[in-house]
Formats: C-alpha cells, sequence, structure tokens
C-alpha cells in the first residue's frame, strides 16, 4: 500500500502532511519520517517492547518496561503546534521517535529522542532534531532544552554536532542541554551537509514504489 493510500485513512483534523519526508540514513537505508497519530498507540508499545533496558534508563533514567495507557495517549495524542512528535519508520517498523512539548507560555521545548538499538549512530537522531526545529520555529518556539544522562555519549554528541550555539550545564549525572534553534550560519551549513548526504539518489531509488 503506498503512503498516500495509509494516510487517506484516519487522518486527524490538522495533521501537517507537511511534516512528512524520506531520508537516507548511514547505513543506506530510505526510511521515512512523519508526524505520529493516534492510531500509532500499537505500533509505539511494540517498539518501546522492543528496546534494551539500556536504552529505555537513558531515556526515562529508570527501567520503565512498559508504558502505561496514560503515557500511550499522551505520546500519541498531540496537538502539532504546542505539543509535536515525529515517528521514523524502516518499512512498516517504527524505529524511532523523537518529541517537544512547549514549556507553558514560552518560547522554549522540551525536546527528547528514542531510537531503537538497531538503528543508533546511524544520523536518525540528528534528522529527528533538524525536522523538529524547522516544525518548532512556526510555532514561535525559538529554543530547545533537554535533559540526558552524562554517560549518554551519543546523545550529548548529536546536540554538539547539530550547528547550534549549544549551552550545557551538569548536576548529579544529568546534563541539561539548551540551545536556540535560530538558523545561524553554522547550523545552515551543518544542515546542507546533511541533506546532501539524505537526499543523495533518493528520487531514483523511491520511483515506482507503493
Amino acid at each position: 500500500m503506498g503512503r498516500d493510500a495509509r494516510l487517506a485513512a484516519g487522518v486527524p483534523d490538522g495533521y501537517p502532511r507537511g511534516a512528512e519526508r524520506d531520508a537516507k540514513i548511514g547505513n543506506g537505508e530510505v526510511v521515512h519520517v512523519r508526524p505520529i497519530r493516534a492510531e500509532d498507540a500499537a505500533m509505539l508499545v511494540a517498539f518501546h517492547a522492543s528496546l534494551s533496558p539500556e536504552s529505555v534508563y537513558l531515556r526515562f533514567f529508570n527501567f520503565h518496561a512498559e508504558l502505561t495507557a496514560h503515557e500511550v495517549r499522551h505520546f500519541t495524542e498531540v496537538d502539532y503546534k504546542d505539543r509535536f512528535a515525529l515517528i521514523v519508520l524502516a518499512g512498516d517498523r517504527m524505529v524511532a521517535v523523537g518529541r517537544y512539548d512547549r514549556l507553558g507560555g514560552t518560547n522554549v521545548a522540551e525536546v527528547a529522542f528514542l531510537v531503537h538499538d538497531d538503528y543508533q549512530d546511524l544520523g536518525i537522531g540528528t534528522l529527528l532534531a533538524d525536522e523538529l526545529a524547522r516544525v518548532a520555529r512556526t510555532h514561535g518556539i525559538g529554543v530547545f532544552q533537554a535533559e540526558t544522562l552524562s554517560h549518554n555519549a551519543s546523545m550529548l554528541e548529536m546536540f554538539r554536532r547539530i550547528g547550534f550555539p549549544v549551552e550545557t550545564h551538569y548536576e548529579d549525572g544529568v546534563v541539561r542541554v539548551r540551545f536556540s534553534i535560530e538558523p545561524v550560519p553554522a547550523y545552515r551549513e551543518a544542515l546542507a551537509r546533511r541533506e546532501r548526504s539524505r537526499l543523495a539518489g533518493i528520487g531514483e531509488e523511491t520511483k515506482g514504489s507503493c
């Protein structure tokens, strides 16, 4: 079934089709990025259940083996403005999710990312950060912040290399990261390099797909 046919059924009001895209990742695979929908609840539960305990711990700061029903609703039912989430699909399998939540009445949003163990270190976290920043700016959000454990080297490296001027503060094993998402020259240059890699050959590879 083609992507348009899949979207035709059950797409919620306000669903931002413009936030969908394909991208090539570090292993040469082309993945599909799209906003999360309420109907993705079962897929999110399966994704979470397939993660290693270490990946879950790095995201939730505890061994959170199962998502509660409340968490599933909270994570999948968003307003696409102050609360926004993107998922990454490899075929029909969810392999990553990234989200932002605006801090009430401000231009600051908390961001979080979770990438399946099989797809880590392939550029997916940076892809999600770029796409979330692009969307967030259209809704008046100008600053992202996040908390990560000090030994989460991959996440900290992703924030360092993204191209935004990042501030970090360390306390009790947790690093708080904060940065403006205004596209400064360093970010524009880094983004252009990433986009060349993400788009290389996609037109040819996806012709005739259904």
